[in-house]
C-alpha cells in the first residue's frame, strides 16, 4: 500500500443518484477513518451516505496495517483500529482474478489495488482511495464503463 500523501482520488461512472449510492472504498480510506490518521476528515467525508462495498481482501489489508501500527509500539491503537472496523457497515465481495489480472496488467497496478478497481466497475460506481495510481487508474477505467 502506498502511503497516502494526504489527497483523496474520487473517481466515479455516470450512474443515477440513489438515497444511499455505493461507494468502493480502499484500505487507504478505512484505516484513515478508523485509526484517525491525519487524511481522517477527508476519508470521513468521502464515505459520508454512502453504501461501503470493498473487496474481501480489504480485511486482511486492514489486520496488516493494524499490525504494522503494533509492531511500532502502537498495540493500544492497533486494538481499537480492529474494533472499530468490526462495526463498519461494509458490503463484502469476492472478486473474479482473471479479470482483476488484465485490470492490474492493464493499469501496472497491483493485484490488490486491480480488485478494488475490479469492483468499481463491477457495480459501477466510484472508488475512493488515497493511492495516486489507483486514483488515476480508476478515472480512465470508470470514465470508459458504458
Amino acid at each position: 500500500m502506498i502511503a497516502p500523501v494526504g489527497v483523496i482520488h474520487l473517481a466515479e461512472p455516470a450512474t443515477a443518484l440513489l438515497a444511499r449510492p455505493p461507494l468502493v472504498v480502499d484500505c487507504s480510506v478505512i484505516a484513515g477513518l478508523l485509526f484517525e490518521e491525519p487524511w481522517m476528515a477527508q476519508a470521513e467525508a468521502s464515505m459520508l451516505g454512502r453504501d461501503l462495498q470493498a473487496p474481501f481482501l480489504v480485511q486482511t489489508e486492514f489486520a496488516h496495517v493494524a499490525l504494522t501500527k503494533h509492531r511500532k509500539g502502537f498495540a493500544d491503537l492497533a486494538a481499537q483500529g480492529l474494533a472499530r472496523f468490526a462495526a463498519v457497515e461494509m458490503a463484502l465481495h469476492p472478486v473474479d482474478p482473471e479479470p482483476v489480472y488484465a485490470l492490474a496488467r492493464r493499469y501496472d497496478l497491483s493485484a490488490y489495488d486491480a480488485c478494488y478497481l475490479w469492483l468499481a466497475g463491477r457495480l459501477k460506481c466510484p472508488l475512493a482511495t488515497f493511492d495516486q495510481r489507483l486514483g488515476d487508474a480508476a478515472r480512465t477505467h470508470l470514465a470508459s464503463l458504458a
